[in-house]
């Protein structure tokens, strides 16, 4: 944290050294090169506020967007709603291993999918004897098999869930019916989805 807070530093006074270097080329009066010092040192102080609390920032947004009603996905205690996206699909922000991905929730897949590039970012490794054979939109596509320690979407996670890995889901990565039905509910209500904990696990 202290290098980066170096950096800030830097930055900040580079973002002070140009407009000064620039004012002395011109020559301005004392009392005008004083103001802008002060108006650029003011600025340099809330960038380096805002880069320095900006995981605190982000956090005060979401929260507030929450209230608002203006995110695609919010938590109210052990539920979940999530808005559906423009192109009629819903999409969960969920972390898997806790890292951070946006999935596609599909009722018709019967097993969580994650694509290669998922699987590596979440230390999961594919077991692809025996291979598995599923049906996609697509058509029938070889997998291999894996398992995801934790899944949370929201207040709800869940612990060693079965997925498939394989490279013919592109960057796609999606939740099925096994994941939906270790929910107390979910259902759809007015164009949002609505994710229900009941002893979830």
């Amino acid at each position: 944290m202290s290098d980066d807070r170096g950096v800030y530093i830097l930055l900040g006074l580079l973002a002070l050294t140009l407009p000064l270097s620039s004012l002395l080329v011109r020559r301005p009066p004392a009392r005008a090169v004083l103001r802008a010092v002060i108006g650029w040192a003011i600025i340099a102080a809330i960038l380096y506020l805002a880069f320095s609390n900006w995981s605190r920032l982000s956090e005060a947004a979401t929260d507030l967007g929450n209230q608002l009603g203006l995110t695609e996905q919010m938590v109210e205690g052990d539920t979940v709603r999530i808005r559906q996206s423009p192109d009629g699909h819903f999409y969960a922000t969920a972390r898997l291993n806790g890292v951070e991905r946006r999935m596609l929730i599909d009722s018709g897949a019967t097993t969580t999918a994650i694509s290669e590039a998922t699987a590596r970012a979440i230390g999961v490794t594919p077991r692809r004897v025996p291979p598995v054979v599923i049906t996609t939109a697509n058509g029938m596509v070889e997998a291999a098999r894996g398992r995801i320690e934790t899944v949370r979407i929201g207040s709800l996670e869940t612990r060693d869930l079965p997925v498939v890995v394989s490279p013919a889901f592109g960057n796609l990565d999606v939740i099925g019916m096994n994941f939906l039905s270790r929910l107390g509910s979910w259902r759809v209500e007015r164009s949002t989805l609505v994710l229900e904990a009941d002893n979830f696990t």
